[in-house]
């Protein structure tokens, strides 16, 4: 059996890719359970032949965490950034493992069962996530806020925005193969590490796949640092910030449909819902929502245009296309369109306003036709500002190009 010192020994000689497994796990203040789940990792390494190692990734421990894992056999990385995902972004650059399965050092994975793991990306698969609620998590290891609402909620919407076949979002406990995650250039530090490596592998196209696994009551006597709504929060701001489909072009396009339809159908008269008659301020209100539309869907294509400068997300081969069509020229041209029409509008409004001395204006047609003029000049001058910020994204300095 291989034991603690002779695995010390192969890490210290092996670079990154000369073995096949890392496990790796964040660490701040684990002194509890930090040698447990150490000898977990290396008997699960000795007892099924896996040459690996297990590396700490340690995030600034004040209570002897770093020399428990040296005198069990694991390598120490210090990360001075503080974060969840800092620890590991920096654990996975130093692993030296062609495969890393990373899992938290509370002793609430476990350890000794990582086989599923490895075999799924011995097969080829590029991120292996553990799936508790197919494993089984025991009493009192996930709050009832977590295991009802935020987990199923996030893990929703991230498979909603992005079509991701990952059921648990969240789950701390997953394999993957270290080149092709760090091609994906993972930068966030705190808790939604873990929404983003999972995003950004379906956005580039890695192969993933589950793996049930049981979730344990983790071994401390302190609070975890997860925070429920603190963090709840940031995963779900990644989620959204990385969609902006869902963020603006899609309540946009829902505005903008329905508004319109609304405007239209008011422009030539009062209309009867039911018991309902809708007349100025519904055509007003329409209006607004017409004007959040198109706004919305600006963002979403600023949103869009940015994000592909940057590199943070994919770049769609129909975007390009799109926006060489609607160059600022070809954009320009339509808000003058609007335009023309906002100011004829106006103009003949204001023609009718001056037939009755400029006095109040009785009949309601003058009205909504002025409604309209002034929302197609809103629109126009709101496109076209539009058209000129994404020409300004698209400025280069000339140190992009060398």
């Amino acid at each position: 059996m291989l034991n603690a010192g002779n695995v010390t020994n192969l890490r210290e000689e092996a670079t990154p890719g000369d073995i096949e497994l890392t496990i790796l796990m964040p660490c701040l203040n684990e002194a509890e359970t930090i040698a447990t789940c150490i000898e977990k990792a290396n008997r699960y390494l000795a007892e099924h032949g896996v040459h690996g190692e297990v590396l700490i990734a340690d995030n600034g421990s004040s209570d002897g965490s770093q020399d428990i894992a040296h005198r069990h056999g694991a390598r120490v990385v210090p990360v001075p950034t503080r974060g969840y995902g800092a620890a590991l972004i920096s654990g996975i650059r130093a692993a030296r493992g062609r495969f890393v399965i990373m899992g938290d050092a509370d002793d609430s994975y476990d350890f000794l069962n990582l086989q599923p793991f490895v075999d799924r990306l011995r097969q080829g698969d590029e991120l292996v996530m553990g799936n508790r609620f197919r494993g089984g998590i025991k009493p009192g290891a996930m709050p009832f806020l977590h295991r009802y609402l935020g987990n199923p909620v996030l893990s929703g919407l991230g498979r909603f925005f992005f079509a991701s076949p990952v059921r648990d979002f969240h789950c701390g406990l997953r394999g993957f193969s270290r080149d092709a995650v760090l091609k994906l250039g993972l930068v966030s530090p705190g808790m939604e590490f873990a929404s983003e490596m999972v995003v950004k592998s379906v956005l580039n196209g890695l192969t993933i796949s589950e793996a049930p696994t049981t979730l344990s009551p983790d071994g401390r006597s302190r609070k975890p640092h997860l925070r429920t709504w603190h963090d709840g929060w940031r995963h779900l701001r990644f989620l959204l910030l990385h969609s902006p489909r869902w963020l603006f072009f899609y309540p946009g396009l829902v505005l903008l449909l329905l508004g319109g339809m609304l405007e239209v159908a008011l422009l030539f008269g009062p209309l009867r819902i039911g018991g309902i008659r809708l007349e100025i301020n519904s055509m007003i209100g329409a209006g607004f929502g017409v004007l959040a539309g198109v706004q919305l869907i600006s963002f979403s294509i600023l949103a869009r245009r940015y994000a592909a400068a940057e590199g943070f997300l994919p770049k769609i081969a129909t975007f390009p296309r799109l926006m060489a069509a609607l160059d600022l020229e070809r954009v320009l041209q339509m808000s003058a369109v609007l335009l023309v029409a906002a100011l004829g509008g106006a103009g003949w409004s204001a023609y009718q306003w001056a037939n009755v001395g400029f006095g109040d204006i009785h009949e309601t047609s003058v009205t909504r036709v002025f409604l309209v003029s002034l929302l197609c000049g809103a629109c126009a001058i709101q496109i076209a500002a539009s058209a000129f910020l994404a020409s300004v994204f698209s400025i280069r300095h000339p140190r992009d190009n060398e």
